[in-house]
C-alpha cells in the first residue's frame, strides 16, 4: 500500500491553486501544506501507473495484487522472481490451460524447476470405422520435476500447483528427481 513518503514533493502544490490573496498568508500556507503531504504519493502513483502494472517494475507489495488481477494463483512461498515471471506469462499460460504444455509451463514458472509432463491422451483421425482410439481410457498425467536437492523441495506446494493447473477429472502422478541423479525412464 502506498503511503506518506518523506521528502516527496507534490508537483502541483495546493497553495498555488488558491487565489493570490490566500497565498500571502502564513497560516494558509501551513494549513494547505498538510494536503500536499497527503497528495504527493497519490500524484506520484498516478504519474508512474504504467510501472505499477508492469510485472518487472511493480513494487513487491503490489505484485501480489497484480498476480490476482491476471488470475495467477500464488502462495506465501512463491519467490518474487518466479511470481514476476508467472505474471508476465499469464496470458500465454491461460491460453494453454488444461493442456500438457500448459501444465508444464505453469509448474515450471511457479517452481523454477525443470519439468517434464506426459499424459495418457491422444488424438487421431481415420476413415475406417472401428479404428481403436489412441491413449489410455483412464485420463492421467505424469509430472516429473527435476530439482537441485529433493530433500529441500516442497512437494506439498508442487502438488497444489499441479492440481490447480490440470483438468479436475484427470488423475496425476508426481515424481521429484534430484538433478544430480537424473536418468532412468519416463513414466
Amino acid at each position: 500500500m502506498r503511503g506518506r513518503i518523506d521528502g516527496l514533493q507534490n508537483p502541483f502544490p495546493v497553495l498555488f491553486q488558491l487565489p493570490g490573496v490566500y497565498q500571502e498568508e502564513g497560516f494558509t500556507e501551513r494549513f494547505v501544506g498538510a494536503f500536499d503531504d497527503g497528495l504527493a504519493p497519490v500524484v506520484s502513483t498516478l504519474d508512474n501507473l504504467a510501472a505499477y502494472v508492469d510485472p518487472d517494475l511493480t513494487p513487491h507489495d503490489f505484485l501480489a495484487w497484480l498476480a490476482g488481477w491476471v488470475a495467477v494463483e500464488l502462495d506465501d512461498q512463491t519467490r518474487t522472481a518466479d511470481l514476476r515471471r508467472a505474471v508476465r506469462a499469464a496470458v500465454a499460460t491461460h491460453r494453454r490451460r488444461g493442456t500438457r504444455a500448459g501444465l508444464e509451463e505453469v509448474v515450471s514458472l511457479l517452481t523454477g524447476a525443470q519439468v517434464e509432463v506426459t499424459d495418457s491422451g491422444g488424438a487421431i483421425w481415420s476413415v475406417t470405422p472401428g479404428t481403436p482410439l489412441p491413449g489410455d481410457p483412464e485420463p492421467v498425467v505424469w509430472v516429473r520435476v527435476v530439482v537441485d536437492g529433493v530433500e529441500s523441495f516442497d512437494r506439498t506446494r508442487l502438488e497444489a500447483v499441479v492440481r490447480s493447473a490440470k483438468p479436475v477429472h484427470v488423475a496425476d502422478v508426481i515424481e521429484v528427481a534430484d538433478r544430480g541423479t537424473v536418468g532412468g525412464s519416463e513414466p
